[in-house]
């Protein structure tokens, strides 16, 4: 009798095809993209910070671009993380953080939360008019 091994690979040798996780709901994506795992950093960064300066800071808007607008003759002086526009009346202030740059320069995801912690800490320093290291101590 002979044994024949039982196939594991396609007939092509690929492996197999087909989703590797199934999602808990169907018509979902089972992982989340990189825009989504960064802006929950973002946000789990910002509610932090946000909520201890809250009463001194007003009405902030955070948000997030892929990329920063530059024009056509900006110089080498570096590529922004960050975008602050100070509100008026009832404008509120708007804190934009740009994803691509900030993950160009982190390695892992643990130099990305803390490189989005810096940047979130610096620009508020910059709305409250105060030095970084006061808005939060644990800043390097």
């Amino acid at each position: 009798m002979e044994i024949v091994p039982r196939r594991t690979r396609d007939r092509r040798g690929r492996g197999m095809r087909g989703p590797g996780v199934l999602p808990r709901v169907p018509g979902t994506p089972a992982l989340r993209t990189e825009r989504e795992r960064f802006d929950a950093l973002v946000l789990s960064v910002v509610q932090v910070v946000d909520g201890r300066w809250h009463d001194r800071l007003g009405l902030v808007e955070y948000a997030v671009e892929d990329t920063p607008l530059v024009p056509d003759d900006w110089d080498d002086a570096g590529v922004p993380l960050a975008s602050v526009v100070r509100g008026s009346g009832a404008t509120p202030s708007r804190l934009v953080l740009f994803r691509r740059p900030l993950e160009h320069r982190a390695d892992n995801r643990e130099e990305l939360r803390a490189l989005i912690h810096t940047v979130v800490v610096e620009q508020v320093a910059e709305l409250l008019g105060m030095d970084p290291d006061d808005v939060d101590p644990r800043n390097d």
